[in-house]
């Protein structure tokens, strides 16, 4: 009990990627080189999207909150993991602790659920097109935004705080980037095996409706661009279907292996690699992917920056 009180004093010890690589300093500027490529390109696309109106429908309001999700989930975990290494000081107090762990939880439960509303979204553009403004109304779509962050909200601040309440008296060392709820339990002195059932049983309901509500939205996708006459219209579609299940299959791959891959199949190393794919490289790839390779959102992009030259230059 002793020792608990005094991990529940001092804090805990993120031992992460970085300290379990054999080239940290290479990896270090890999993750920063990817943190600031996500600020930046999210960045620059909620700035498009907020001052552009012809971008304030359904589809680019939902891609506005996938942004500011990514950008404040790789905001919470990346530029803590550079520092400690950088100052070579990896401790984070137990509140400390707590809040990681409730806004990452939060925010990529929220874009869990975020990715299968902007399939279905396509969905309905692209196959009941005539219908896509009945389907998906500004109302549709507030709904849906509100749905994400409050589930993801509620979920995790239950979560967060059942596991904080476990006693940790077997180390002060968390083997992992950031403070997740695997790498956690393995710390508390009592059982965990119920505990362990249920935040299995939450991976499994929050990932796989989302996950199957995607890969249908995308197979019914295909299915009807095959049927397209235009070949380049069947090619840009096909290009633009793989790229987008490429993330998504990034993003859930890295999910269901820390919280719905039985805990006698993890290792320290194996859910830190897990855990980067989900926390740093996605929301450095989605803006890419899903965005700034569109033509409205590019041209979007000039019209906004050279609004911005034009008026600095009259100055």
């Amino acid at each position: 009990m002793e020792f608990c009180n005094y991990t529940l004093k001092s804090g805990f010890i993120l031992v992460g990627i970085l300290d379990d690589n054999g080239f940290p300093e290479l990896l270090c500027a890999t993750i920063t080189s990817l943190y600031f490529l996500a600020v930046t390109s999210n960045g620059l696309l909620l700035l498009v999207i907020t001052m552009d109106a012809r971008l304030h429908v359904p589809m680019y309001l939902l891609l506005w909150q996938l942004s500011l999700m990514d950008l404040l989930l790789t905001s919470v975990i990346t530029p803590k993991a550079v520092i400690d290494f950088l100052l070579e000081d990896n401790t984070i107090s137990f509140g400390g602790c707590a809040l990681q762990m409730f806004l990452a939880l939060t925010l990529g439960t929220a874009e869990d659920l975020l990715l299968s509303f902007m399939a279905y979204d396509r969905y309905v553009a692209i196959c009941h097109p005539l219908n896509y403004t009945i389907l998906m109304s500004q109302k549709v779509c507030c709904l849906m935004i509100a749905t994400s962050w409050i589930l993801a909200s509620l979920s995790a601040l239950g979560y967060s705080t059942y596991t904080m309440q476990y006693p940790f008296c077997k180390s002060r060392q968390i083997r992992h980037l950031f403070c997740e709820i695997p790498p956690l339990l393995k710390l508390a002195c009592a059982d965990t095996s119920t505990y362990e059932l249920m935040v299995y049983l939450m991976g499994v309901t929050l990932l796989f409706p989302a996950l199957a509500v995607i890969l249908a939205s995308y197979s019914l996708i295909l299915f009807t661009v095959l049927h397209m006459p235009s070949n380049e219209g069947r090619k840009k579609a096909l290009v633009t279907c793989s790229s987008h299940l490429t993330v998504v299959g990034m993003w859930y791959g890295g999910a269901i292996v820390m919280y719905v891959l039985p805990s006698s199949f993890h290792s320290p190393k194996q859910d830190n690699i897990s855990s980067v794919f989900y926390t740093i490289f996605t929301p450095a790839l989605n803006p890419l992917i899903y965005s700034l390779r569109n033509k409205e959102v590019t041209g979007a992009l000039r019209r906004v920056l050279g609004k911005r030259f034009t008026v600095q230059s009259t100055f």
